[in-house]
């Protein structure tokens, strides 16, 4: 496994490779705590520079805290709060560069700095959101998010 900084390919292929090691890591498996446990470890392995990779679970109209890598943390967050509150609500993927700037963020570890979060969403329904927190301002940018989205909707064929 390498981290995405350290590849000497372009990132779309180091995200291209992140996919095929995903579906390798689910395929055959439908237990959903299975699954969203490898694909937290497998991003966390992934990328440089974070200090959160995990995953919040609806429940009612509610995150519930699911398999994750990193420090404790918040276990349910209300739609509409926070970023992962917020992402859940909306329907839609937030890249937040300075989670102090986020009104409303929700401080589970004070040396989160940058987040991105991107809904889970299966048959119409939000089943949660993916979560990635980092330590550095502005660590996330779009081609991140195209890639985690697409990410998200593979893992979503295994849950």
């Amino acid at each position: 496994m390498f981290k995405v900084e350290n590849y000497d390919g372009n990132r779309q292929a180091q995200y291209n490779l992140l996919r095929k090691q995903l579906v390798s890591l689910l395929e055959g498996e439908r237990n959903q705590i299975a699954n969203l446990s490898n694909a937290s470890a497998l991003l966390n392995q992934f990328f440089d520079r974070v200090n959160w990779v995990g995953f919040y679970l609806t429940e009612g109209d509610e995150l519930v805290l699911g398999p994750f890598q990193g420090l404790p943390a918040c276990v349910r967050i209300p739609f509409g709060r926070g970023v992962c509150g917020t992402s859940a609500k909306e329907r839609k993927s937030v890249l937040v560069a300075d989670v102090h700037q986020f009104p409303g963020h929700i401080a589970c570890d004070a040396a989160s700095q940058s987040e991105i979060v991107v809904p889970i969403i299966k048959d119409g329904q939000v089943l949660g959101v993916l979560d990635i927190d980092s330590p550095e301002k502005n660590r996330f940018d779009e081609i991140d998010q195209e890639n985690l989205e697409e990410f998200v909707r593979i893992l979503v064929k295994f849950l």
